[in-house]
């Protein structure tokens, strides 16, 4: 099966601001933890290493497991009113909270 998660250009304009040059040499990474109002949750952090597990979008790296729930997913960045986020529209999820960061399966 082929992994794909799609990002818009919001996205990735804020990740490569995020990840900063090339010398720089850190990553955006997406990971999916168990827990959350439903279950699994997003998880955004910075990285500044690429581990064997894991697989490289530009500037962004998804882990294997995490990429299981998170295949055929668009990761947009949204500014709204009441601030700034990342936000995943995932296909694999049947239900999510209201703060979009928490997901069932």
């Amino acid at each position: 099966m082929i992994e794909k998660v799609t990002f818009t250009n919001n996205a990735e304009n804020q990740i490569n601001k995020i990840t900063g040059d090339a010398k720089n040499k850190s990553f955006f990474r997406i990971s999916v933890k168990g827990g959350g109002c439903s279950g699994f949750k997003y998880n955004f952090s910075i990285d500044n290493k690429i581990n064997d597990n894991d697989v490289k979008f530009n500037n962004a790296v998804i882990d294997k497991d995490s990429l299981k729930l998170l295949n055929g997913s668009i990761v947009d960045f949204k500014s709204q009113m009441i601030g700034e986020s990342f936000v995943i529209e995932n296909p694999k999820a049947k239900s999510s909270c209201g703060c979009g960061l928490s997901f069932s399966a």
